[in-house]
């Protein structure tokens, strides 16, 4: 077996790992709901950074659960600390599925959960229920938020499980139409309570 090597070294020549170099990739903030009717990162407020430091900002859906059946998981952006949310987004929406039985599976775009200059928040889920096994995960990345040029473009996935019983992979793309500097986000259900789940905020350094 060949030995991994860092600097032309082995790993068993390596005494001390202050000399690796760091991950791209830097935990910001953690947000845990219980019974929260929403999960909301603003910059500057509670250790958040959302800002000019990081290019890129990924967040993470950790087994999101809503508390009631016949939900949607979405987001919205803002503009103003989180004052309002509701940035226009332009967005297109597509989905592949396969249900447990092994009877029915297919993959098309969901005109339905797309956006065309929108103010509301967007879906990234399909129905989800309050069955106790079902839940929701998945990333959303967020590109240059503090720019003052260009729109603020976002790319999302997330796969859920179904009541029928099935996997559901909801796939979202699209930008808010706002030059201005995008400084909050804030994800919800679009009816009850975010029951449980984790929601992670990491950013990401230039290479």
């Amino acid at each position: 077996m060949a030995l991994v090597k860092y600097n032309n070294n082995s790993i068993s020549a390596v005494t001390a790992a202050t000399g690796l170099a760091n991950g791209a990739m830097t935990h910001i903030k953690t947000l845990t709901a219980s019974s929260s009717a929403t999960l909301s990162f603003v910059d500057g407020a509670d250790s958040v950074v959302l800002d000019s430091t990081y290019p890129i900002y990924v967040f993470k859906f950790i087994n999101m659960h809503p508390s009631a059946s016949n939900s949607y998981f979405g987001f919205n952006i803002s503009i103003d600390s989180g004052s309002n949310y509701n940035v226009a987004k332009t967005t297109t929406w597509f989905q592949a599925y396969h249900f447990e039985a092994d009877n029915l599976d297919g993959l098309g775009y969901n005109a339905s959960r797309d956006l065309a200059q929108g103010t509301g928040f967007q879906d990234i889920s399909t129905t989800m229920t309050t069955n106790d096994d079902l839940s929701l995960s998945g990333s959303l990345d967020l590109f240059n938020p503090s720019s003052t040029t260009f729109v603020k473009h976002f790319i999302a996935r997330t796969n859920q499980m179904t009541d029928n019983p099935a996997s559901n992979d909801s796939n979202l793309a699209g930008y808010g139409n706002t030059t201005s500097a995008v400084d909050a986000i804030q994800f919800k259900f679009n009816t009850g309570n975010i029951d449980t789940g984790k929601i992670k905020l990491y950013g990401i350094k230039d290479s």
